[in-house]
């Protein structure tokens, strides 16, 4: 097994999905993980502190790139028209390999309360730091925590629209994330 390949930590979080899907979270080991990414333990531990952590795998980036796209808003944007550049601007990091993913992903959370309650806590970390990016921005705290939610809401549906349309395989996630944000915006005004 070679130490320091390119791709390990893509490689390992695969795996991951794989062997959770395969036979259950619980089931699945951190040394079967490294073996079926043909890597280390060691080399695991260099990129996550344990496998449930494997889950939140680029969460950071997602949330970077969230707050980015938000602060980039132009200045007169709305709440949303900022929280939809922020969307858009992290959609566009997601291509095929995390399509691919996607379904086998979802099955494994499903099949596991403990990354069940993982995604949750991603969840709310990524609201919160579109709320926060909002706040910055000089949008009060009530406004900008609902723009948050709703964000967090459009990038789930459209996430899930994405990775589930067969038809759609060359169509970006950005448009499924929009769309459903453009729904829940058009949900949002008939219930005053």
């Amino acid at each position: 097994m070679s130490r320091w390949e390119p791709g390990a930590r893509e490689r390992l979080v695969v795996a991951a999905v794989d062997l959770f899907t395969e036979q259950g979270y619980d089931a699945t080991t951190v040394a079967q993980i490294a073996e079926r990414a043909g890597v280390t333990k060691s080399t695991f531990f260099r990129h996550f502190p344990d496998k449930r952590e494997l889950l939140v795998a680029g969460q950071e980036t997602l949330s970077r790139l969230l707050t980015e796209g938000i602060a980039e808003a132009p200045g007169d944007a709305s709440p949303l028209e900022a929280v939809a550049a922020g969307l858009e601007r992290a959609s566009t990091a997601m291509g095929p390999a995390t399509r691919e993913l996607a379904p086998r992903l979802k099955a494994a959370i499903a099949a596991s309360a403990e990354l069940q309650e993982r995604d949750t806590l991603k969840t709310v970390s990524l609201a919160a730091a579109m709320t926060a990016a909002l706040v910055v921005r000089g949008v009060p705290d009530p406004i900008a925590a609902l723009a948050g939610e709703l964000g967090v809401l459009a990038f789930k549906r459209g996430y899930a629209e994405w990775a589930e349309d067969d038809g759609g395989a060359e169509q970006a996630l950005a448009g499924y994330v929009l769309a459903a944000l453009d729904e829940l915006r058009a949900a949002s005004a008939s219930l005053g």
